[in-house]
């Protein structure tokens, strides 16, 4: 082989190598758009099949029957059906616990109440992490709740139920939507304020707790307005007083603790969100946000949950976030000074 031959031989054996790691580059490349498509894929075809609504709370509560109202709505929206999973008990942690473990990919969804916030301050050994395991999608809604009494409690009013809590030798016991719910906090803030005694009878939910008074298992509850009005209107309990600082729409002729002889800075209300599992792609969060945005909004939802004392508000993913991060601490705080905890 001549020299020029062997010249020609080594640069063709260069160009060969060149084209081969080129190829290999090209492929690599190739591999990694196509990757990047698979994974944009669900998000941009979404949804393609049936979603799952959890509400942590048995069915007929306050969070169910607003789950139910948006769950139909959506399911219009969206073009698919929308399914509740009513998986109540252990004070919401087995609801919210299986939808932390599920697939982040916007077919299972948490619509809960702000209990959700309180359960690190009351649990030592929580499965979940609420602000790490969750992606908030949107805080939909707010409702005051209302301290209720069975019809056979002598009591009229929230003065005259004070005074029997204080006089009674047993003291009167009531019944909550369950552990950290508002209802719970809110009977035992009100307790520590009034330097009164009640024994805690917790539920599953708000529905069983309703059904407890009205069979009169329990004296009292403070129950969310949404699963209250029908009671109260029917007759068959007696609203003393709403826990925010002002009167609820819902219920004009009730008073506010305050105005009722209560402690003129008492104030408790639910929210009520929904929340997708930590690692769910933004654009199905953003798409999720939305869509429930939309349903709330509506002038037909809006005035269906005002009838039932609720505001239907919708919130970013940041906002709803921000609240989240902000009330875990501050429930941390609140429980620790009342010496509530669970475990």
């Amino acid at each position: 082989m001549t020299t020029s031959q062997e010249s020609e031989f080594r640069m063709s054996k260069k160009s060969s190598r060149r084209t081969l790691l080129l190829n290999a580059i090209g492929v690599l490349l190739a591999g990694c758009v196509a990757g990047s498509a698979m994974a944009a894929a669900p998000a941009d075809k979404y949804p393609e099949r049936a979603l799952r609504i959890v509400v942590p709370y048995a069915a007929g509560g306050g969070t169910d029957i607003l789950a139910r109202r948006i769950a139909n709505d959506l399911s219009k929206r969206l073009g698919q059906p929308v399914i509740i999973d009513n998986r109540p008990g252990a004070g919401t942690i087995i609801g919210a616990d299986a939808v932390a473990k599920a697939a982040p990919d916007g077919y299972t969804l948490l619509m809960t109440a702000s209990a959700f916030s309180v359960l690190p301050a009351l649990y030592s050994n929580m499965p979940f992490d609420p602000v790490r395991d969750f992606e908030p999608v949107t805080l939909f809604a707010n409702s005051p709740n209302v301290l209720l009494v069975n019809t056979t409690v002598p009591a009229k009013n929230l003065k005259e139920f004070l005074t029997l809590a204080k006089e009674r030798t047993d003291p009167l016991n009531y019944g909550s939507s369950g552990n950290g719910g508002t209802g719970h906090l809110g009977m035992e803030l009100l307790k520590q304020k009034m330097n009164i005694q009640m024994v805690h009878i917790p539920y599953a939910s708000g529905a069983p707790a309703m059904q407890a008074l009205l069979g009169g298992q329990v004296s009292a509850v403070i129950n969310n307005i949404t699963a209250s009005v029908p009671q109260i209107k029917g007759g068959k309990v007696r609203a003393l007083a709403v826990t925010t600082l002002t009167r609820s729409p819902a219920l004009p002729e009730v008073p506010t603790i305050a105005e009722a002889g209560g402690p003129t800075d008492f104030e408790i209300a639910a929210w009520f969100g929904a929340f997708v599992p930590a690692k769910t792609p933004v654009a199905i969060v953003r798409r999720l946000n939305a869509e429930i945005n939309a349903v709330v909004r509506s002038a037909e939802v809006q005035k269906l949950f005002a009838e039932q004392g609720v505001d239907s508000t919708g919130s970013s993913p940041e906002e709803f976030t921000q609240i989240i991060r902000a009330e875990v601490p501050r429930w941390m705080q609140v429980l620790k000074a009342a010496k509530i905890k669970v475990d």
